[in-house]
């Protein structure tokens, strides 16, 4: 609420801070529970939470300000008293002299408007009545009551969420150890002194200058923190996950640029990519649509069917290819069925698949009509036969291998292992195989 000031243009008229001392400068806020005298704080004392005796930082309070029309709404109250106190300084009829002093309006605006409301003005006495009045009559109504802020978290020291805080303290709202934590260290042995050179004292000035601009940092990267809300880290991931799972690796990879925007803007910055992403998507959809001929969404609906069950019978392929590989052997495939009845009934599987020790070796694999063995090489085929593997396995296999070694830049037998989940023999032997010829590399 806007409250006519009760000071002139002169800054020393003006009663000091309680809290720093310094002369007040328009808008300040006094406070409306304490009194009298007003309890009168700057800005900066009011938004660092300033408590002094009585007075409470969480205290209705009021602004003061004089920046509102009164009588004319090309004129501020506070021009109204540079007016009248201009008027007083320089004599009524030295309109230049008044324009001069005030600095902000014309020879001919100030007279025009001292004549009009001053002089001509047949209700003036009632309209400052009227005003005193309204005052009274809204001074209850000023005082704007106080809100705590939506202050973090105030964990034990040494917690798992203090931690997740990075030490930061709500009620100093600080951290245990700052930004540059021993920036100050630099100052701790300058003094000014009256006989030091020119040379040493611009070298310490230097210093200091230094120092004001690590603290600036320091102030920025705390900003950021509490612009961005990234102080409460729970609180934060919590509102990650309202993102699905592409935009969330989205928004790790864009957090970066959060020191150059404002939240708001990082958060449109954010919704814009992920809108982009979802178009590229759908665009990418369209196109599948397109290439297979399809013209409408009805035939899109039945195309998305039928290619689940294409990819659900891909699956009972690779299954049947596993089959195919005991299937010359009637022990072999029996315990094989076991263990994935097993596996259906979630069960932990019992029977291992059975080794050769102990038994004579089973002949080499007959390649002859089976499919993808135009595919092969001659030594995948030798392979293939030795370790009685047929074709359409081996070459999904060296696929998933392949695939995931460009993936992590190198691939180990136990990955491998995991990927396949066949034979250990076999596996070793195919992932021996591709390592020897090439086509994956060890990590």
């Amino acid at each position: 609420m806007e409250c006519l000031a009760s000071f002139g243009n002169d800054p020393f008229d003006k009663p000091p801070c309680r809290g720093c001392s310094s002369y007040l400068t328009e808008p300040y806020v006094k406070c409306a529970e304490c009194g009298p005298p007003p309890f009168l704080l700057c800005l900066q004392c009011f938004t660092r939470g300033f408590e002094y005796k009585k007075h409470q930082s969480d205290h209705t309070y009021e602004i003061m300000t004089s920046d509102f029309p009164v009588l004319d709404p090309n004129w501020t109250a506070q021009e109204e008293m540079s007016l009248l106190e201009a008027v007083m300084d320089c004599g009524f009829g030295n309109w230049q002299d008044v324009a001069n002093q005030m600095c902000t309006k014309s020879k001919e605006e100030c007279e025009k408007h001292y004549m009009k409301h001053f002089i001509n003005n047949p209700l003036f006495a009632s309209t400052l009545l009227n005003l005193k009045q309204a005052e009274e009559a809204q001074h209850n109504e000023t005082a704007i009551p106080f809100h705590s802020a939506d202050d973090p978290p105030r964990p034990t020291f040494d917690s798992l969420l203090s931690r997740d805080m990075a030490g930061y303290m709500p009620a100093r709202a600080d951290f245990v150890e700052e930004f540059d934590n021993y920036a100050e260290w630099d100052l701790r042995d300058i003094d000014f002194v009256e006989d030091d050179s020119d040379i040493l004292h611009a070298l310490k000035i230097a210093v200091v200058d230094i120092y004001h601009s690590r603290l600036k940092e320091r102030q920025r990267r705390k900003k950021i923190i509490r612009d961005h809300g990234l102080i409460n880290l729970r609180k934060f991931q919590i509102l990650e996950r309202r993102y699905p799972k592409e935009v969330q690796d989205l928004y790790e990879t864009m957090r970066r640029f959060a020191r150059i925007l404002g939240p708001v803007e990082h958060d449109k910055f954010i919704e814009s990519h992920a809108l982009e992403f979802e178009l590229r998507r759908e665009i990418k959809r369209l196109q599948e649509y397109r290439a297979a001929g399809i013209t409408n969404f009805c035939s899109a609906r039945t195309y998305d069917h039928l290619k689940k069950s294409r990819d659900e019978e891909r699956l009972k392929r690779t299954m049947l290819s596993e089959v195919l590989q005991y299937i010359q052997d009637s022990s072999a495939c029996q315990q094989w069925l076991s263990r994935q009845a097993d596996i259906d009934s979630g069960l932990t599987p019992t029977v291992p698949v059975p080794s050769t020790t102990g038994r004579r070796s089973a002949p080499p694999l007959n390649l002859t009509g089976l499919p993808g063995t135009e595919k092969l090489n001659e030594k995948e085929k030798e392979l293939c036969q030795m370790v009685r593997l047929v074709p359409g396995a081996y070459l999904e296999y060296k696929a998933a291998l392949v695939n995931e070694c460009n993936k992590q830049g190198g691939l180990r037998l136990a990955q491998a292992r995991a990927l396949i989940k066949i034979d250990v023999n076999k596996t070793r032997k195919i992932y021996d195989f591709l390592i020897r010829e090439g086509y994956i590399t060890k990590a």
